[in-house]
């Protein structure tokens, strides 16, 4: 959970701004609204602890009931364990529209034995495809971790454990669209993915090891809660600070080791060009030179 001294400095930067609302989230309860699912979407222990459940029928999700413009958002989610392919369980920020806004946090399910698969991806003004994808270097099945989302009008920030695994910066002045405007909500589901989620959609859910059930714990959200359009631009939150030299160390061995796809290196996906930030300088090296 965020610390005084934080929510704080984020109550006194939002006071600067008109027409801004603080939102300091943290009970299923009250901050979030049921999706879909019917039962399989359940709040437990007073609203502190969420759980999604999928079926051959269903599966489920909650999204929240504020829209927020910049903030920091962090879930403990522990993932549905055994064999679990085919099965995504997301954590992700999203505006509506056609030209929607969104930062995905993904689980793709595994099969038996082998490491699950952590997916981001960007999309700004309805422009995605900017996938890296990571294998977690612990069982995220056993133990709840803590996954985070830190947005700000500069760099987009996606940690594991409070360490930073993805920085992606504003790059709007070369061309590089970058979600500043459009209030997203927060979202968590647990969905069919079976087409493509496994080993490129060949294993299938196997539904006589169901139902699949994901948790979610601990809730916070630090974030701005706008009462018209475009009023958090300049909402930082506080937390638009570069990396610690420990930070990027441990970034560097992440992008060595753990990272297993990202868009900037899929010449055959982009056989036309890459992305314009990834002709220009690839979003690892942005990040490490932070």
């Amino acid at each position: 959970m965020a610390s005084y001294a934080n929510n704080y400095v984020f109550l006194l930067l939002c006071l600067g701004l008109s027409f801004c609302t603080i939102a300091f989230g943290g009970n299923f309860n009250t901050d979030f609204n049921y999706l879909f699912g019917d039962f399989r979407a359940n709040i437990q222990t007073g609203g502190n602890v969420a759980s999604l459940q999928m079926d051959k029928y269903s599966g489920s999700g909650f999204g929240s009931k504020n829209a927020y413009l910049f903030g920091r958002f962090d879930m403990q989610i522990k993932l549905v364990p055994g064999n679990s392919a085919g099965i995504v369980t997301a954590y992700y920020l999203s505006s509506e529209g056609d030209h929607h806004d969104e930062i995905d946090i993904e689980f793709l399910g595994n099969v038996t034995g082998q490491p699950y698969i952590l997916q981001t991806n960007i999309y700004a003004n309805g422009v995605g495809g900017r996938e890296m994808q990571y294998y977690l270097w612990f069982d995220p099945t056993q133990n709840f971790h803590t996954y985070s989302i830190d947005w700000n009008p500069q760099r987009i920030m996606i940690l594991v454990d409070n360490q930073p695994i993805r920085v992606s910066r504003n790059k709007q002045g070369s061309g590089v669209p970058f979600p500043t405007n459009q209030p997203m909500r927060l979202y968590t589901t647990l969905w069919n993915g079976e087409a493509w989620a496994t080993q490129g959609g060949t294993m299938k859910v196997d539904w006589s090891k169901g139902p699949f059930t994901a948790w979610f714990s601990n809730f916070n959200a630090n974030a701005c809660v706008p009462s018209q359009s475009n009023n958090c631009v300049g909402f930082n939150g506080g937390t638009n600070r570069g990396l610690s030299i420990d930070s990027r160390k441990k970034l560097n061995q992440i992008y060595s080791k753990w990272l297993v796809y990202d868009y900037c290196h899929d010449v055959r996906r982009y056989a036309n060009g890459l992305p314009n930030e990834c002709r220009r300088k690839s979003p690892r090296r942005m990040a490490l030179e932070d």
